[in-house]
Formats: C-alpha cells, structure tokens, sequence
C-alpha cells in the first residue's frame, strides 16, 4: 500500500516524538501498531464490592479528590469513584497513585473516568492502586467520541509525551480513511483463518464489533509475520548453499583413534549424528547444523569426532561456551582427548589466554599437518589474532546463552566455516522451525549406559531438617551434593532463600562435612578454585546459584536440592536436574517449594513423571509463553508482534509451506 506521512492534525511536537519513540513514522507503522488489549465500553464489568484476582474495567463518577499524607512527609494522591447515575449501590471504591502528587492536575468532581486495575483490601476499604484510567468527555473534546466510548475499545502500548486517546483518535481516523484495495492481501487467500483479509483482519483487532473477532484476526496476522520470518531463514539457507564454502573434512583417522580409545562405545544416535555431521564438512558448502540434545545424551563426544575431522584437513576448530566454568572445563576434557593424538589445545576467556593457569598442552610442531582446537568464551569473537591455518569449524555450546549476533561474529572470524551450534535445552519443535528454519538439526534421542537412576520429588521448605537428614545420609556414604538457591542475596522485594545467607546455616547442618559457596558474582579465579576442589571431591557439599546449570560434570555428586523450585521455568529445573545421574550411582533431586506456592507444585508434577526433556520442553512452553522459554534466542530476529503464536504447530508449519511456495515462484 502507499505509505503516507502520519497526519499531524492536533500532534505537538511531544507527541510526534513519542510517535517516533514507538516506532511509528507513517501509516503502516501505525495500523500495525497494535491493542495490548481491549476494554468493553458497551458493558463494563459490574463496579467491585470485594477484592478480585484479576484486574477490572469499570465506569463511574469521580466523588472525591484530595492530597492525602503517608506520614514520613510522603504524599498520595486518592481519587474516590462511585457508580454513575442513580445506581442502588452507595459503595465506593478509592485510588491511589504514590508518589505522584500531580495527579491532582488531572481529575475534577463529577467527571467520569473508566479504570483498569485489581481492586484489593487496605484496612476496610476497597482501593486500586495505580491503575490506568482515562477521563470521559461526553461532548468529545477531539471531535472522536465514537473512538472512545460504546464500542470494544483498544487499548495500545504507550510512550511518554502522547495520551492513550490522542493515539486511538489517530488510529481510529487512519482506519477511517483507507480504503480496502490500499492494503493489499499478503497471502494467498487458501489459509487456515477462512474469510479474512489483510484489511478485515487489522480493523478486527484494532475496532473488533465483538471480542470474538479479534483471535481470528490476531492468528491471520501472526500467520503473515511467521511467513515472512521463515522467508528470510529459507533465503538465507539458500544463499548459504550458493554461495558455496570449503570442505573442511580429513580421511576420519583421528576420529577412528579417538573413538578406539573411548573406555565405552558411542550410542547408536552419537554415531549416527556424526555420520550427518561427516557428510556436511565433507561438502564444498557451509555447514549449518542444530544439535539437539537431552541432558547427558553426549553432545561433547560429537562435538569431539566433529573438530577432528575438520583438524585432520588443516584447519582450525573453535568452540564458544557461555560460561568460563563450562569453557575451562571444555578445555581440560579436550586436551585429555586430544593430547595422545599431537593437537593442540587453546584456552581464550576474558581473564585467561593460551591457558592462563591452567596447563596448557603444546606438542604439534610449527610444521604440523594438523589444525589447532581453541575453547573459550565470548572472548574468541574479539581475539586479535587470527585462527593461522583459517577457521574450519566454529561450535557454540548452549547456542541458547548467546544472541545471533554473536553467532555470526564468531563464523565470520573464517572465510566461511562450517557451523555447529548445540543445545541441551531441548527447543520445542515449533521453536526450532520458527527459529531455527535455516539450519539442519541432529538430534541425539539415546542415553549412554551406565548412568545412574534420578528420582525426582517435590517436598516443602518447612521440610528442611528431613531434607539436611537425608543429605547427611548420602555424604556419609561418600556422595556429594549440590544445593542451589535462586537469589545470590536476600530481596525485600521477592520472598526466596538467598544463597549467601543459607550458606552459613548449611554448614551448621552439616557439620563435619566440608561446605563450599559458589554464585555468579564471585571473582572468575575464586570460581575456577570452587569447582576444581569440588571435582576434586575435596569439597563434599556446593552451595549455589543456577551458575551450575550448564555443562559442570561431577559424577560422584547425586544429590540435589533446588529451594524455591516454583520461581524456575521447567527446562532450567530439567536443565539443573542434568547436574546429578552423571556416574553410576543412584540420584536424588528434590525440588523444595514455598508451601504457599500450591499452584506451583501442581505445575511441577511434570518433573517426577519424566526425564524427557522434549516432553518438558513442551510443557513449559505451554506453561510460560515462548518469549519466556526462548530467552535470548531470540536477539538479532525482528521483534515479533504474536510471538504467543509460536506454539501452535499448525500456523508454524502452514507459514513454513506458504514461504517455501512463494519462493518456489520466485516471490
């Protein structure tokens, strides 16, 4: 459609500003920005009389106003409404803004207000704090009542320096003036949203004439924004074949020692994985693979057979961890593999380079036929020196932990690398279409043998000393422990244990035993010294933080308390899980909840049932939203206006049919 300046008609130059701070610079931008939600102004929700767990949209007549003191020389604002018109009702309901004396600028006795907000009990008063309000002009000071009142309303996400109802009125005039052919159909008109339009569907969602046209509207519109998405990762797959790149795989000798070496034999998946893997490098085009893995299921040894086969042809393997715990960790792992077969092995973080303290094994002559391996963190995108024999493969460990920028930063660091990007934290399938469209995925669907059983339970807080019993029971035995708290410090704001603080009380528990503290703030060395005694079982019990939850293996350690379990998402509980049935022993994680958080345990059950981090993954992305579960896999994509659309399977894979034929011909 032809793209107009916005009108400026009644817009100071505030309001162009917080227009242009939202990102709306002409009409497009402003007929698709849009509701957060929608207000029924056609009936409103009856006025509250007790409290309610979920907000309200109410209409009244404003009683009272006044300047009210909090003591301590603070001030408040209260605003007291009643029911409009002769209503049988007396009762009345008080709002509150803190903090914010001018409000007293904004409301006079008698006009009318609509509000939104959660009426709550203070003392023996029914009030709403802070909630969103406009004031009712009947005459309509804009000229645009009709946007305002009798009507489902919608209400938008704000900016500072323009009004919710200048914004609808602007809106609201735009949608007036366009015309239907001036918003053209971006899908064929075969979709599984049957009737809509482009058009049809962003006047329902901004002006629906019930609430039940605005699902439809939204799904035909997420439809689109997931056809483009997938246009862009298709093209982009695409261009990488084209473009083609350099094989980057040697005969298999040193993955045929490697393997020979292994003290157990790779699971039917490892194999069949690296055959996928073999046959990528061994192609004249850059390698873009997925590698999906439960946690345990043997990620590392494929990465392992994956560096050797591109070190066999010459080239050099990097490898990015989130962490410089799991990075040096990486490290020592593969120089003990590494070392017998003359390679060397690199460590780069932001606090140690080529080894730092850790020893660093360096046999390979100057002469050598074979690539270098280096492991590090982000640091390796701002190394400044280059990979000497060129940059064959890069392998990023939990790719979830980093951004797309971060990604690209690293492969572009070579004349175009293979890519190998891996993930214990299973991605619901949706996610890996919407998400991962333009890459190949491996999935390692088999657990080695010989790990041990984990039984999983749910106990309470208040259960403390028979959980300190039970762990004092496994240490006598010569296991160790893990208990992770959320907080690394006490919050006035949030009611959980802080780790700092529960650390003292643990090694009163636990007397005879030796304690040891780890969280995310201590100093890179103090870190690396925890871990190294633990590993060392020179410490029995860590006391932690989520700073474990990737890669840290310790398989004597087999038990595991996570207090205030209902505060993590299922896939970092799974996640944290993994730490324990890493060795032959029988495991315990026991997820210790608030007892008020019943809601919560119910949520959990999930986690005693299973250990497939698929079916979890599932669950949490149905619990939480994919925005939650995504993290920051989503940085470096468009910002997504329905990303509550991603787990629906069907829309995800219809935009994934609809974008392949639109390329197919030629779009």
């Amino acid at each position: 459609m032809p793209v107009a300046d916005i009108p400026a008609t009644r817009l100071d130059s505030k309001a162009k500003a917080a227009l242009e701070k939202l990102g709306l610079k002409n009409v497009e931008d402003l007929i698709g920005h849009f509701p957060s939600r929608h207000e029924n102004r056609k009936s409103f929700d009856s006025f509250p009389t007790n409290p309610t767990e979920q907000s309200v949209c109410i209409c009244g007549e404003i009683d009272d106003c006044q300047t009210k003191f909090a003591g301590k020389g603070r001030r408040y604002f209260e605003m007291t409404l009643k029911p409009s018109g002769d209503s049988i009702f007396d009762h009345q309901i008080a709002c509150r803004w803190f903090n914010m004396p001018y409000m007293s600028k904004f409301f006079l006795v008698g006009q009318q207000v609509v509000l939104f907000g959660r009426p709550k009990m203070s003392g023996r008063r029914l009030v709403m704090d802070h909630p969103e309000y406009e004031i009712i002009d009947e005459d309509g000071n804009d000229g645009m009542f009709e946007a305002h009142m009798g009507r489902i309303v919608p209400v938008y996400p704000m900016a500072s320096g323009i009004g919710q109802k200048p914004l609808r009125t602007l809106i609201f005039r735009v949608l007036e003036s366009l015309a239907d052919e001036q918003v053209p159909d971006t899908l064929p008109k075969e979709t599984s949203v049957g009737g809509m339009t482009r058009i049809k569907a962003i006047r329902n969602l901004h002006y629906p004439e019930k609430m039940e046209d605005i699902e439809p509207a939204k799904r035909y519109l997420a439809l689109e924004e997931f056809t483009w998405l997938q246009m862009e990762l298709l093209k982009k797959k695409a261009n990488a074949v084209s473009v083609g790149g350099v094989v980057h795989c040697g005969k298999g000798g040193l993955v045929k020692r490697y393997l020979g070496d292994l003290p157990f034999e790779p699971t039917g998946a490892q194999v069949r994985v690296i055959d996928e893997i073999r046959e990528d490098l061994a192609v004249a085009r850059p390698m873009s693979r997925l590698l999906q893995g439960d946690v345990g299921a043997g990620k590392t040894l494929v990465a392992a057979a994956s560096a050797l086969y591109v070190i066999e042809a010459g080239f050099d393997v990097a490898l990015m961890a989130p962490t410089q715990i799991l990075a040096e960790q990486h490290f020592q792992n593969f120089q003990q593999w590494f070392e017998p077969l003359g390679i060397e092995v690199r460590l780069q973080t932001g606090s140690k380079d080529s080894g730092g303290n850790l020893p660093l094994f360096d046999t390979s002559p100057s002469d050598s036929p074979l690539g270098t391996m280096t492991v590090g963190t982000h640091a390796l995108i701002h190394r400044k020196e280059g990979f000497e024999n060129g940059l064959g493969l890069a392998i990023i460990d939990e790719q979830h932990k980093f951004g797309v920028g971060q990604r690209e930063a690293l492969v572009s660091r070579g004349d175009r690398p293979d890519l190998l990007v891996m993930t214990a934290t299973p991605i619901p399938r949706t996610l890996t279409l919407a998400f991962y469209g333009d890459l190949d995925v491996s999935i390692l669907d088999e657990l080695p043998k010989g790990r041990g059983k984990i039984i999983t339970g749910i106990r309470m807080t208040d259960q403390t000393d028979k959980a300190a019993g039970f762990v004092r029971d496994q240490l006598s035995e010569g296991r160790q422990v893990y208990i992770v708290y959320p907080l690394i410090e006490e919050s006035e704001k949030v009611k959980s244990g802080a780790v700092t603080k529960e650390f003292k009380l643990w090694e009163e528990r636990l007397k005879g035993f030796k304690c040891a503290l780890l969280h995310g703030k201590m100093a890179a060395d103090d870190k690396d010294v925890v871990m190294e005694k633990f590993r060392a079982h020179q410490t029995d019990v860590l006391v932690s933080t989520t700073v474990i939850e990737v890669g840290v293996d310790v398989p004597n350690a087999n038990v595991m308390l996570i207090y205030n379990a209902e505060r993590f998402g299922l896939a970092q509980l799974h996640q944290l899980r993994g730490r324990i049935g890493r060795g032959e022993h029988k495991s315990y994680c026991v997820l210790m909840c608030d007892p008020e958080a019943v809601e919560a345990v119910d949520r959990l059950r999930i986690m005693e049932e299973t250990r497939d981090g698929f079916r979890i993954a599932e669950e949490d992305l149905i619990q939480r939203g994919p925005g939650e579960v995504l993290g920051t896999q989503q940085s470096g994509l468009p910002g997504m206006k329905f990303p509550e659309y991603l787990g629906d399977s069907l829309l995800v894979e219809e935009a994934r049919r609809i974008a392949m034929a639109f390329l197919n011909q030629g779009a």
